[in-house]
């Protein structure tokens, strides 16, 4: 990867982080909490794979963190309610596993409905 791209990526990583201890700082660390799960490097990446594979490649990448994102929260709710009854042990491979089910069934609907096959294909 040129080197390029990866100070691209740094940049939007630590900009983001930077937004998020201001308004951690100013209105509460909930909120900049909040901010600190935004995936920093997905913008940066999805910028730099239109501009070198496309935008259909791109369009796959967003679609496959959205759908990433909904495991995520299956996760966080899960460990949410199991952390303070069970052992970490427990919880946490059960939140996994959560992640893991909401994630390939996600996929799946995504596919059943549809999703991404909608870009005519690449040019050649």
């Amino acid at each position: 990867m040129p080197r390029r791209d990866l100070l691209i990526r740094f940049a939007f990583g630590v900009g983001v982080s930077a937004v998020a201890a201001v308004v951690s700082a100013g209105v509460g660390p909930f909120e900049g909490g909040i901010l600190l799960a935004f995936p920093a490097i997905l913008l940066a990446s999805v910028t730099l794979v239109a501009k070198e594979e496309g935008l259909r490649m791109a369009r796959d990448d967003a679609r496959g963190a959205a759908l990433g994102t909904l495991g995520l929260l299956a996760f966080a709710v899960s460990a949410a309610i199991l952390l303070p009854r069970h052992s970490a042990w427990l919880a946490l491979g059960a939140a996994t596993a959560a992640w893991a089910v909401v994630s390939l069934l996600a996929y799946g609907v995504a596919r059943a409905v549809g999703h991404g096959g909608d870009e005519p294909p690449p040019k050649r």
